[in-house]
């Protein structure tokens, strides 16, 4: 098969002695035994995404190896001691439980340390949340962690977090990415200066242990935290190591945890995907809850930055809620607590995604706070906190699981989420109510609002390009009307530009510029779409809603949304 003259330079680069023997040796074997392959290996380089970089494992510029996180490590060296001159540089670097993380976390930690930056490196695995707090803690310049959350075992992936705690976001992410465009392999630096890398490991956790207690807990009675019980599953990541801690220094006795998914294992044995999103990724800690009686179960993914969580419905019947109805929870919670305890003054604001649910948005309004709505992916949520000190951020989520309470962490926490979900079921149980209950009665206050995802995987070249030609049909060539509902708004944050359909003007988007398009109908239904930013996936979310007026009338208007959700997706094209 031929290859373009490009993709033929980048192969005869790796086959030269700047790269070890094993990579040349296997990029050899590529080229007589799967040439699509190593075409897949090398036609594009690794990009940061939604939630930085990720890629399969093995050799080529669009794969995770030594050499292009070494790429990435010594451009990011070279930019911060641009950005600091003169400064004592610290970074500090997390991993999860994939395959080669512990090992590629070294290779980054030697290439800090060879270029004079000091390191502090955990000595196991932790979770995503605990890196960010720590980078704070240690008053670091940068922190890196080697995670591709759920993605499917043969991925692994480097995530850069900036002095503030929180993700790299535009401007600063371009211009890092223009510095390690400009890193030749035979510039990166390999050579450790172990001097420089310091391990770091209990009083890092003891630490963030306790100012999660600080954050998440709110005086619930020792008799309810005790009389809540608990089944709780790490699905082989790394919240193994934080979440039991925190839920024992809290108070919680009765935890019940999975043992058959306790033990770190990057295959992910016992899941066909480890993420919580997914409701198969609970089965044994559902089976867990019904044999024992349960009152909730809660899982996360390999890096504990999401979870999954289900609670017993009126039915008495374990249901899993989705991201949506879980930023809810507790976001209302903590605007109650807040208004409670007199803090709300007209500076505070909550925080949530162009994709979630617009129900924030009624929350917000209800509790006189603002909601900064930004786009898809923690850092963004991060960046306001960075960007309005004057105000205080209470609390904020998106859709796919994440949730942040208050700003010791500067990223989506399923360690801090965990304790507070407990703490508003502990204290609805003894109450005499339930997790669910509370849900209900948001919707009765503010309506009911239901989500529904689509995910299409299109993998490889041919994948992207279907994706990409997707959006551009959708762009050229918009509907006017769906499920009977004329099209009143569309906002497209490719070009900046909204457009009210009815009367045809335009108006500016000062949200950043990504590939999403939004639909909204004449009845208040909201459709985005948008190619996934770490995976080959393109995702379509559904938004619709209606007034309740008593709880006995839930099941029919349950019925009108699936339907409307079911007739929406039809007029698409995407229930084939």
């Amino acid at each position: 098969m031929p290859m373009e003259p490009s993709l033929v330079n980048k192969v005869n680069e790796w086959l030269t002695p700047t790269f070890d023997e094993a990579t040349q040796t296997t990029i050899r074997e590529m080229m007589t035994t799967n040439p699509k392959e190593l075409e897949e290996s090398f036609y594009k380089n690794l990009e940061f995404g939604t939630g930085g970089m990720r890629g399969i494992m093995g050799v080529g510029t669009n794969r995770i190896n030594r050499y292009t996180l070494g790429k990435n490590t010594q451009g990011l060296s070279d930019y911060l001691k641009q950005a600091f001159p003169g400064e004592a540089l610290k970074v500090v670097i997390a991993y999860d439980c994939r395959h080669n993380s512990d090992t590629l976390a070294k290779v980054v930690a030697d290439v800090f340390s060879a270029n004079g930056i000091h390191v502090y490196l955990f000595s196991e695995l932790r979770p995503t949340p605990e890196l960010s707090f720590a980078l704070k803690h240690l008053q670091c310049h940068a922190g890196i962690v080697l995670t591709a959350s759920h993605n499917p075992p043969e991925y692994n992936g480097y995530k850069v977090y900036w002095q503030d705690g929180g993700q790299l976001v535009p401007p600063q992410d371009e211009a890092i990415i223009e510095v390690i465009e400009n890193v030749r392999y035979d510039a990166i630096q390999f050579a450790a200066n172990a001097d420089l890398i310091e391990y770091i490991d209990s009083a890092i956790d003891e630490a963030f242990v306790a100012s999660t207690l600080a954050n998440a807990s709110f005086n619930t009675p020792k008799e309810a935290r005790e009389g809540l019980k608990i089944v709780y599953t790490s699905l082989h990541g790394t919240s193994i190591k934080a979440i039991p801690a925190v839920l024992t220094a809290a108070g919680y006795t009765d935890l019940n945890i999975v043992k058959e998914q306790a033990e770190p294992n990057g295959d992910f044995p016992t899941v066909k995907s480890p993420n919580p999103e997914e409701p198969e990724a609970l089965t044994m800690a559902l089976q867990l809850a019904d044999a024992i009686g349960a009152d909730i179960v809660i899982g996360t993914d390999p890096d504990s930055d999401r979870l999954g969580v289900a609670v017993r419905n009126t039915q008495n019947e374990m249901v899993l809620l989705n991201g949506n109805q879980t930023m809810i929870i507790m976001t209302a919670y903590l605007l109650e607590q807040w208004k409670r305890a007199g803090k709300i003054n007209g500076k505070q604001f909550i925080g949530s995604t162009i994709v979630s649910t617009p129900m924030m948005l009624e929350l917000a309004s209800a509790y006189q706070v603002e909601c900064k709505v930004g786009l898809t992916g923690f850092k963004w949520i991060a960046k306001f906190i960075k960007d309005f000190p004057e105000l205080q951020f209470i609390g904020g989520g998106e859709e796919s699981f994440g949730y942040m309470v208050g700003d010791a962490v500067r990223d989506k926490d399923a360690v801090g989420a965990t304790l507070l979900v407990c703490e508003i079921a502990a204290q609805a149980k003894a109450a005499g109510s339930s997790l669910f209950q509370e849900l209900l009665n948001l919707y009765l206050d503010h309506g009911y609002y239901k989500e529904h995802l689509i995910s299409l995987t299109k993998k490889g070249i041919s994948g992207l390009q279907e994706i990409n030609q997707m959006m551009i049909d959708m762009r050229q060539n918009p509907v006017a009307e769906i499920n009977g509902q004329r099209i009143v708004c569309i906002e497209d944050y490719q070009t900046s530009k909204g457009r009210d359909v009815l009367n045809g003007s335009e108006f500016e988007l000062t949200i950043p510029k990504s590939n999403v398009l939004i639909y909204y109908l004449e009845d208040g239904s909201k459709i985005c779409a948008r190619p996934s930013g770490t995976e080959p996936k393109i995702k379509f979310y559904f938004s619709v809603n209606a007034p309740l007026a008593s709880l006995e009338e839930i099941g029919a208007v349950e019925a009108i949304l699936d339907e409307k959700i079911k007739n929406c997706i039809a007029d698409m094209g995407l229930d084939a």
